[in-house]
């Protein structure tokens, strides 16, 4: 052998060797190599997000305007005294500072949403790493979106949920919290936020939930405006009010851990109850007719930005008196009702037996037949001729007995047809009593108007445009167009006073006959509305007892065409009054909205004025864009005589007094009242106008479609009540007001004449030799044919 034989082969380790190599070898090698792979991995991270960044950052959106904050905001519409009556556009949104947002709604929101806000860059690490870490620990899952980063998402970004989006989110975060201070971020978050309910910002979201001021909510109040954010759908105190109420709790808990809040404070808000509001109506002034009145106008001046600048339209209406208006009005309408056959219930649906399938059938019944207001809806549980169990939406279990079943009493005999039968699952009307009990009802049919203004400057004080807005937008007071019965009468007697007519004129009150030869068609035998006839009368007496006689034979002695001349003084439109004889019955047509203006010349000593409606409008800093200057009355604006308004006021005042009116003063206790009740032929149409001087104000009520509103039926009976509970109110700390003579008028033997006829040069007496002779009728101009049959349907 040789002697290279005993040694190792090249590069081979002896025994020796691997025994000496220490333990672990492998396991340094294998951290080195995962060491170097983990930097490698991020450096490759860091290389790829620097590479992400440069692409991603200049896509950013440009948020420079966003140091100058301005959202779409809505058109608001609000009262003199500054109440929200209406609102439009998509987003419901009340643009408030950060300065003017209360601490306990700051507190609140932070509280929920952000608590470190003030204290970290955008991106709460801490947050995160703690909602990482109760997210894996299987706890309620938890989020660490902070308010900037949900600035960014809400103005910016979509909802769509994937990496590249986040990182764009934290990206925009980054950029909002360089260019913007905290407080800018948290006023673009307070405001910007949607929290349901068409409320876009919490100053909206309290008028929407709690028909108040943002700086009026209480902590409770707070924290639940708070929860919404979240799930404005699952959290809304309307539609989820047992949600919203355990999300309002933990809110207060987390104020109280933050700090915000002491544990006084905290259990009073748990134990404060909330006043929800219910309706979907945004304004506790109901003045529907007139926000649309308005939004038409601010539409047609400045077109599709009416809603979405922000504009604060500010009109002459007064909150007090058009609720006032609006509650008279209802009642008014409601008392008619009552007087109706019960036309049944609205539907009849099948209740199951199991509980809460019943419960989702009435849910779902009274959605579709919502409140009316004060006219509430209801699901009958039971029903017997002595008792009716009804479930109001509320799950409000309601009885109704006694005199609260006698509007129905037809619906619960046992001979009641199936269509009016009041049974289990009829869906039925109910009015609470002020005796807090209950009783059934039915929606009306009829419909109303109201109207006030101030005579002096025409300035619209209250304007209710029929029973309710969402069942019948059409606005009466400036859109139906109705006779005016003897409502009308006022103005034939006015012209009157000018061709030596006097209050002392004696006028036969008989009967009057226009045969075929006369009218060139049917004869026409017009009536009294009492069929009676009094003889002879002054002309005072004639109008306070509304004689449909003595008004002929006034007009006949006036001229039709002199009529119709002067009524356009009083702003009646010419061709809607036909000059025949048939105008002292008030067969034309007008508006409420027209005869409170023509009341308003004789309220106000003889001026012709134009009703108005918006004193100004301001965009959304409160800078003034238009303003409306209204001059007092002058010489230029005169459209009768001193001497005419202040004779006719004194007529006037008799109806009020004595005449068919007379509820008016003994009711009010105040001798400064003036008006003239008006209703058509076969009752279609009943109405009273009058005023005081300082508020004229109209009523009117009939049904749409023109029909009889029953025999007994009167503008005395039906509109007087409305009118003289609305005064009751309106004129409470108004002073009682006497007319000054004016030049020209003097008084003889207590009654008023214009000088020139004070010595008896006027006219003594009408009718008394031929007109109480039917053989000897008026007679009345020949009209064209159309015009002639109109006239003979209005008086069949």
């Amino acid at each position: 052998m040789s002697a290279n034989s005993s040694s190792t082969p090249p590069g081979s380790a002896s025994g020796a060797d691997q025994s000496k190599r220490p333990p672990g070898h492998w396991a340094i090698r294998l951290g080195a190599w995962a060491t170097g792979l983990v930097v490698a991995s991020g450096a490759t991270l860091v290389l790829l997000l620097g590479i992400a960044l440069a692409v991603a950052y200049p896509n950013l959106p440009d948020i420079s305007d966003l140091s100058d904050y301005r959202p779409k905001l809505p058109l608001r519409v609000f009262s003199s005294e500054g109440q929200l009556i209406g609102e439009f556009g998509e987003e419901r949104r009340h643009l408030t500072p950060v300065r003017d947002i209360p601490k306990v709604m700051i507190d609140a929101v932070l509280a929920i949403e952000d608590a470190r806000f003030y204290e970290h860059g955008g991106v709460d690490y801490k947050g995160i790493l703690r909602a990482a870490l109760a997210n894996l620990g299987r706890i309620k899952s938890q989020g660490a979106s902070t308010i900037t980063m949900q600035v960014a998402r809400n103005v910016y970004l979509t909802s769509e949920k994937t990496y590249t989006r986040k990182i764009y989110e934290i990206l925009l975060t980054l950029k909002l919290e360089h260019l913007l201070s905290k407080d800018q971020i948290l006023e673009i978050y307070m405001n910007q936020i949607f929290l349901g309910n068409r409320a876009y910002g919490f100053a909206a979201a309290a008028e929407a939930y709690f028909g108040k001021s943002l700086q009026d909510v209480s902590i409770a109040e707070a924290a639940m405006l708070a929860g919404l954010p979240k799930a404005p759908s699952a959290y809304n105190p309307i539609n989820n009010p047992k949600r919203a109420r355990s999300r309002q709790l933990y809110i207060i808990e987390r104020m109280l851990v933050n700090g915000f809040i002491t544990q006084e404070q905290a259990e009073a808000a748990k134990l404060e109850p909330l006043k929800v509001k219910t309706g979907s109506n945004n304004t506790s002034v109901h003045a529907e007719y007139v926000a649309e009145t308005v939004r038409q106008l601010m539409f047609a001046q400045y077109g599709d930005s009416t809603y979405t600048r922000g504009l604060n339209v500010y009109t002459t209406l007064d909150a007090t008196q058009q609720d006032t208006a609006y509650k008279a009005l209802r009642h008014g309408i409601m008392n008619y009702e009552r007087r109706q056959v019960y036309r049944g219930p609205e539907k009849f649906v099948s209740l199951p037996g199991e509980q809460q399938a019943m419960d989702d059938v009435i849910d779902d019944v009274l959605q579709e037949h919502p409140d009316n207001g004060d006219v509430m809806s209801a699901v009958v549980l039971e029903a017997s001729p002595k008792k009716i169990q009804a479930l109001r939406q509320n799950s409000e279990i309601i009885e109704i007995t006694g005199d609260g079943l006698r509007p129905a009493q037809s619906g619960l005999s046992d001979k009641a047809a199936a269509n009016i039968k009041i049974r289990r699952g009829a869906v039925i009307r109910v009015v609470q009593t002020p005796k807090k009990t209950w009783e059934i009802t039915q929606l009306p049919e009829v419909e109303g108007a109201f109207v006030a203004l101030d005579p002096r400057s025409g300035a619209i004080k209250a304007l209710v445009g029929g029973f309710d807005f969402e069942k019948n937008k059409f606005n009466h007071v400036t859109q139906a167009w109705r006779q005016p019965g003897s409502s009308f009468k006022p103005f034939i007697y006015s012209a009157a006073l000018e061709h030596g007519v006097t209050p002392a004129t004696i006028i036969n009150d008989s009967p009057l006959f226009f045969d075929a030869g006369v009218t060139g068609g049917q004869p026409w035998e017009p009536k009294n509305y009492d069929g009676k006839f009094e003889g002879p009368m002054t002309m005072r007496r004639g109008l306070a007892k509304s004689k449909n006689m003595v008004s002929i034979r006034i007009l006949q002695t006036v001229g039709a065409q002199n009529a119709q001349d002067w009524a356009t003084r009083f702003g009646f439109d010419a061709d809607k009054h036909p000059a025949y004889l048939t105008m002292a019955l008030g067969a034309g047509s007008v508006t409420p909205m027209q005869m409170a203006g023509a009341y308003s010349v004789f309220a106000n000593g003889g001026y012709r004025i134009n009703p108005w409606l918006i004193s100004r409008v301001t965009d959304q800093k409160g800078n003034l864009l238009t303003q409306t200057q209204t001059p007092a009355p002058d010489e230029s604006m005169r459209t009768i005589d001193a001497r005419n308004a202040f004779v006719m006021n004194s007529l006037l005042q008799e109806v009020t007094r004595t005449g068919t009116a007379a509820s008016a003063q003994a009711t009010l206790k105040r001798p400064d009242l003036y008006g003239k009740t008006g209703t058509t032929n076969d009752s279609l149409d009943a109405w009273f106008a009058g005023f005081q001087p300082t508020l004229a104000a109209i009523t009117w009520i009939g049904y749409d479609t023109p029909r009889k509103l029953g025999a007994r039926e009167t503008g005395g009976g039906l509109s007087l009540p409305v009118w003289i509970e609305f005064m009751t109110q309106a004129l409470t700390h108004v002073p009682v007001m006497e007319l000054a003579v004016p030049e020209g008028v003097v008084n003889v033997g207590g009654e008023w004449f214009y000088d020139e006829y004070a010595g008896g040069a006027g006219v003594s007496n009408l009718g008394l030799d031929n007109g109480s002779d039917p053989a000897q009728p008026l007679v009345i101009p020949l009209p064209e044919a159309d015009e002639k049959k109109r006239i003979l349907d209005l008086f069949r």
